[in-house]
């Protein structure tokens, strides 16, 4: 079994290295492994401060943020984030208040 990654394309497991690149053989899209690296990096979720953010990390809110049933205050902890894809990027359960999607920019990592 090859440690290669799939095909960013067409997600074909076949993938082969040709000197720097990658190589699909079953679409022909050609990558460098550093390029990739570095778009997931672009595209990581990040915090108000820049900082990356992973699932199962935890926050505290920055910000007071109003909802139908009221605000989540400034300095509320947020254990066991879940990131997702979106505008609210994060999943959570907030204590006394319950399952809520957040937007990263208005959290820290602590």
């Amino acid at each position: 079994m090859s440690d290669l990654p799939n095909c960013p394309e067409c997600n074909g497991e076949f993938t082969y290295e040709d000197g720097p690149l990658l190589v699909c053989p079953t679409c022909s899209h050609e990558w460098s492994p550093a390029d990739e690296a570095a778009t997931e990096l672009q595209t990581a979720t990040r915090d108000a401060n820049g900082n990356v953010l992973k699932s199962g990390d935890s926050v505290v809110v920055i910000k007071d943020l109003k909802y139908n049933g009221g605000v989540v205050k400034v300095g509320t902890k947020v254990k066991n984030i879940r990131i997702v894809e979106g505008d609210h990027d994060i999943d959570c359960k907030i204590t006394g208040i319950g399952a809520m999607s957040l937007k990263s920019e208005f959290v820290k990592k602590t």
